[in-house]
Formats: C-alpha cells, structure tokens, sequence
C-alpha cells in the first residue's frame, strides 16, 4: 500500500483536478453532438472508462518522466529534495519502468477508443514528455506544459465523435493560457535556484514582476476563450455561473500573490486553480445534460 503511495505522490495525483474536469467537458461535449446529429455512440460506457485509463496513464507518465529526467535537479534544490526520486524512495530504473508501463497501456487504451486517436497516440506522448525539455533551452517552456494539458479536452472529444471540431478546441485554448498563467506563478518559488542552473523560466528569464503581468495577460486570454465558447457552443445560461466561478478564481489567485509576497504561492497553485476547473466544469457540464434531457 505504501509503494502505490508513493507513486502517487510522485506523479501528482492531486494535481489531476487540474486537466480532468476538461477532458470531462470534452467528452460530454462529444455526447451532445452526436445527440443532436441524431448518431448513436457505440459503447458509451466503455469510451468513458478508455478514456479515463488514457487520462491518468498519459498524466502519470507525463508527471514520473519530469521527476525522473529533473532527478539531479531537485536533489539540488531544497525545496524539492524532498521528492521521491532524490530521496531514494523510488529508484530511477523504477521510475523509468513506471514510465513506460504507462505510456504503453495509453496506446493501448487509444487502440480500442477509435483509430484517429490510436494514430494521434504517439503524437500526444510525445507533446506531454518533450516538456520535460523544454525548461533546459526556452521560457515558453509553461506554454509547452499549456499545451500538454490542452489535449485533454479535444483527445475526449475525439473519443466519442472521431473528428475535430471548433468548440472543444476553443477550450483547449482556454487550457492553454489558463494552465501556462498558473505555471508562471508557480515557478515564482524556483527563481534563483533556476537562475543558479542556468534552466529557463519566464521569472528568471524577465524577472518576478514581469513574469506576475505575463500570467495575468494569459489568463485574460484564458477567460477570453471561455466566454466566446458560451457564446459559439449555445450553452443553457446554467454556464454563466462556472464562467464567474472560473473568472473569479484566476482574480483570486492573481491577488495573492505579489512581487514581494510570495506565501501564498501554493494557495494560489493548487486551491484556486482546483475550484477554477472543478467547479467550472460542474456548471458546463450540467448546463449540456439539461440541453440534452430537458
């Protein structure tokens, strides 16, 4: 029990309520267009359970992979020194293996989704590892991570219509800005160290308070996608309220933190951003299940 413990820990769990919530507004989302094309979904059920196995497969490879190839780093760093890999509770070979355990069981899972996303498979672990790069040469590295997490939307909503369509992309838009703003934020902590190690972030690229309005721009541009999304995608007006939640958390999280107050960091991170996705993607969802049954 302890060992799940501690793979848990090491990809994050907790931090799945970040890009799940979308990919569940991307699967319903792919339900409503189909209800409404009057096309019936083949094994709806078993759809939802394959792409809950891609979700948390991809994340945690995604996830073990950073840890793993950030291993000398964060023995380095005091603030991450403490994580599973530089502390000796899990082996890098171990992790590795975790690694590619997880990404072969995603293609597996894409396999019996539908054959646009088995071809795509590779395509998507290669978006959400390259990351794991990014940090050591650019500081759009947080847009990179953005993207990543962006998938999740779209690749649901391709599991059930097997195509491309304009509103599950323009919440992976929304994804995008919101998650690259968070990631700024968050790696407000690491500055110094980062700039000690010569990797590249957008604080110790521009500095802390640029990097504060960077994320802000962002997460206007975040907003911005989700207010075009009711209005292009006719939602029930049950979605105005996750839009205010959802607004009113990336301002939540903006006035907590400031250039010489950093404490509040992890509140911002993880409580905010969490109800942002959770709560909104509770209001978008249930705002598509009354289109659809009432």
């Amino acid at each position: 029990m302890s060992t799940v413990k501690n793979y848990l820990s090491l990809v994050k769990f907790a931090h799945t309520i970040f890009a799940l919530p979308f990919a569940l507004i991307g699967f319903v989302l792919g339900w409503r267009h189909q209800w409404l094309a009057h096309i019936e979904i083949d094994h709806i059920a078993l759809k939802f359970v394959l792409v809950l196995v891609c979700m948390f497969t991809a994340r945690s490879a995604a996830m073990a992979f950073n840890r793993y190839l950030d291993r000398h780093f964060d023995k380095l760093n005091p603030r991450t020194a403490i994580r599973e890999i530089p502390a000796g509770i899990i082996k890098a070979e171990k992790a590795l293996v975790f690694i590619i355990l997880n990404a072969v069981i995603f293609m597996i899972a894409t396999y019996f989704i539908n054959s646009i996303c088995f071809y795509l498979s590779p395509v998507a672990l290669f978006v959400i590892l390259f990351y794991s790069y990014t940090k050591r040469f650019t500081f759009l590295c947080h847009l990179v991570l953005g993207i990543g997490l962006s998938l999740a939307p779209i690749g649901a909503y391709l599991a059930v219509t097997g195509h491309f369509d304009i509103l599950p992309l323009l919440f992976s838009f929304a994804v995008i800005f919101w998650v690259s703003g968070f990631d700024i934020i968050y790696a407000l902590q690491d500055i110094e160290f980062d700039k000690s190690q010569s990797l590249y972030s957008m604080p110790s690229h521009w500095g802390l308070v640029r990097a504060l309005k960077i994320a802000s721009v962002l997460h206007i541009f975040s907003a911005a996608f989700v207010i075009v999304a009711y209005f292009i995608g006719g939602f029930h007006f049950l979605y105005l309220g996750g839009l205010i939640v959802f607004i009113g958390m990336l301002l939540y999280q903006h006035s907590l933190v400031k250039p010489n107050d950093l404490s509040k960091v992890n509140i911002a991170f993880m409580t905010a951003n969490g109800i942002a996705s959770i709560v909104f993607s509770i209001f978008v969802i249930a705002s598509i299940f009354i289109q659809i049954y009432f």
